[in-house]
This record gives C-alpha cells, sequence and structure tokens, in this order.
C-alpha cells in the first residue's frame, strides 16, 4: 500500500507524545513501530485502560474511556492532522484507524 516507513504522530496540542513508523497496512487498520517520548507516560495508563476493557469486551465502559483520549490529543499523518483516530498502544506497537471526516455515532 505504500505507507511502510510513513511515521504518524500522537500529540498533545503542540507536544510530541510519540511516533509511529508505520510497517503494516490491513484495511481499514494501520499498524506500526511506537516510540514514545518521556512525556508519553502521563497518558500511558489510558491507553492500558482501554486495551483492558477491549478485551474484557466491556465496551460501554471502552467508549467513556476512549473519550479522554479522542479529546485530548491529535494523531497527525504527514499530510497534517487528521479529523478522527481510534488508536490502540501495546508496549512498543501502535495500531488505529482514522478518518479526515469525524466518525458518525452508533
Amino acid at each position: 500500500m505504500g505507507l511502510d516507513g510513513e511515521v504518524w504522530r500522537l500529540m498533545r496540542q503542540d507536544e510530541l507524545l510519540g511516533e509511529i513508523v508505520l510497517d503494516e497496512a490491513d484495511f481499514p487498520w494501520l499498524r506500526g513501530h511506537f516510540i514514545p517520548t518521556p512525556t508519553f507516560g502521563e497518558v500511558k495508563s489510558w491507553f492500558d485502560e482501554t486495551l483492558a476493557l477491549m478485551d474484557a469486551e466491556e465496551y460501554g465502559q471502552f467508549d467513556g474511556a476512549y473519550d479522554r483520549i479522542a479529546d485530548t490529543l491529535s494523531l497527525v499523518a504527514p499530510s497534517g492532522a487528521v479529523a478522527e483516530f481510534l488508536l490502540h498502544i501495546s508496549d512498543d506497537r501502535a495500531w488505529f484507524r482514522w478518518s479526515d471526516e469525524p466518525f458518525e455515532d452508533g
């Protein structure tokens, strides 16, 4: 798909929290190596919590927990910030889907 090696950035306002170096595309998901900055530790527990809720199939609670990520952080493609994203991070791996338009509720 030609995305290998692209670098996406996880941001909190103007602060870089980490980079994702893409190495796999399986539409609609992109996957890559996650390289955190030291400040990523301030939000790491948010990602740990959402993964635990997914594993426990607690989808109603997942939505509320993920809102904190979506409302506070942004994902920036090489071409610029995306309108909406669903991002998971575990250890040194990240996988996400994104859209130039807001996701439909429902």
